[in-house]
């Protein structure tokens, strides 16, 4: 499969589709500036980690960081032109002391986390009709190729995106992607390397979209190629079933196929994964079940921080091991019910076992990762709360609390992150 042929495909059959459409969001556009947006984000972002099973068993790490998003409106006329820019900036409040940090902020070449970080960073887009066209450093959010946002300062990834909506119940996108920023760099030019084997793809390209058959069915699919690396499928199948006005039941199947290409960097991939989760809401509670499982020899892989919708990946690890079956249950709690909207809490416990890293290639990237019968959990707690009104309205204060307690291939750690955010919508 060659995506980018296929994004070069999309962009005709985008094109051709706007000409035949009535009414657009560019016939709506208002202007460049009468439709721009400024929002600023404070974050302050305190993160330990505790080793239990090492010499170096604590890293503490606290920032604060700053986010400023300015998203254009596009210029009237058939065709639109308009600019997106971000400017981030970090600094240290503590932590460090000659350890590696926990991926908040730069560490420097002697180990050292920096004291300060800084960014900017943007993309030229235009549009016809409800289809755009983007340049530059992004956000991607498709499940093959996503960018993170899960420590100070989010990635982004520089490239090409086409995203379409011509249909309302259709969404396509496309993208070709050739560098990223990581969530603890501020270099714009940094490599793709996967998340686990550490490989680096010179590009990452995928195509693909999301159909509404319903309000509550929705199927998505997509394809992408890290070159030289890995060609990986996806398709998720999400159903929610109404069954009173406080209650409902909801199905999340997920599912991605990874095979080798080209030079095959990280060696022989053939893996299927899966999981399917079923969640039970009623009135302020919500239930889940999850099941994931991964078939074949080497590590679920993926390039940017949230390119995995598989149910069982949460606050430490994916539960993507070679071989491996995991099994999740979850309760959430919210507390709008009870008189304080706002407040909400979640707690979470999940096994993975049968782990079998054996019969990897072995002269690819996961040899010797991992031995046969290994297994390990994972129990997350997490509380937040959110300011209704006042002055204060949207800060939010969340504290989260992840154990994992594994055999030889993985860490015994114990984890607490605070974060508060507090967002300003300046236009």
């Amino acid at each position: 499969m060659n995506v980018v042929k296929l994004s070069l495909i999309a962009l005709a059959v985008a094109a051709a589709s706007s000409q035949l459409a009535v009414a657009g969001e560019q016939q709506e556009s208002k202007g460049f500036i009468a439709d721009s947006t400024l929002n600023l984000l404070n974050r302050n972002f305190w993160m330990q980690r505790d080793y239990r099973n090492s010499t170096r068993n604590t890293r503490d790490e606290w920032a604060h960081g700053i986010q400023a998003h300015y998203v254009s409106g596009f210029t009237q006329g058939t065709v639109g032109f308009g600019v997106d820019a971000h400017s981030y900036g970090g600094i240290k409040l503590d932590g460090g002391r000659g350890s590696v940090g926990n991926g908040i902020l730069p560490v420097d070449g002697e180990g050292r986390i920096e004291d300060n970080t800084g960014e900017l960073g943007g993309a030229v887009k235009l549009r016809v009709s409800s289809t755009v066209l983007k340049f530059g450093e992004q956000r991607p959010t498709a499940p093959v190729f996503a960018t993170g946002d899960s420590r100070l300062l989010p990635e982004t990834a520089t490239g090409f995106q086409l995203s379409s909506s011509e249909f309302d119940a259709l969404s396509l996108e496309a993208g070709h992607f050739t560098a990223i920023n990581r969530r603890n760099s501020s270099n714009s030019d940094g490599e793709l390397t996967s998340e686990y084997a550490e490989v680096e793809a010179r590009s990452v390209d995928f195509v693909g979209g999301t159909y509404n058959f319903t309000d509550n069915l929705s199927v998505a699919l997509y394809g992408s190629e890290a070159e030289d690396v890995w060609r990986q499928y996806f398709a998720n199948v999400y159903y929610t079933i109404p069954l009173a006005d406080d209650q409902s039941l909801n199905f999340d199947l997920v599912a991605y196929k990874t095979d080798d290409q080209g030079d095959a960097l990280a060696g022989e991939l053939d893996t299927l994964t899966y999981s399917l989760k079923a969640a039970y809401s009623f009135g302020a509670h919500k239930l889940s079940l999850a099941y994931q499982k991964v078939n074949g020899d080497e590590f679920f892989d993926y390039i940017g921080g949230d390119s995995i919708w598989l149910a069982n990946s949460v606050q430490y690890s994916d539960f993507n091991a070679p071989n491996e079956r995991s099994v999740q249950v979850r309760y959430d709690l919210n507390m709008a019910t009870f008189g304080v909207p706002g407040l909400s809490f979640m707690a979470r416990y999940i096994k993975g076992d049968d782990i079998n890293g054996t019969k990897a290639d072995p002269n690819g990237a996961f040899a010797g990762w991992a031995g046969d019968d290994e297994k390990h959990w994972e129990r997350d707690l997490e509380a937040k709360y959110v300011v209704q009104s006042g002055a204060a309205k949207d800060l939010s204060l969340r504290v989260r609390q992840a154990t994992h307690r594994s055999t030889a291939f993985d860490s015994d750690l114990d984890e607490v992150r605070l974060i508060v955010e507090y967002p300003l919508s300046i236009l």
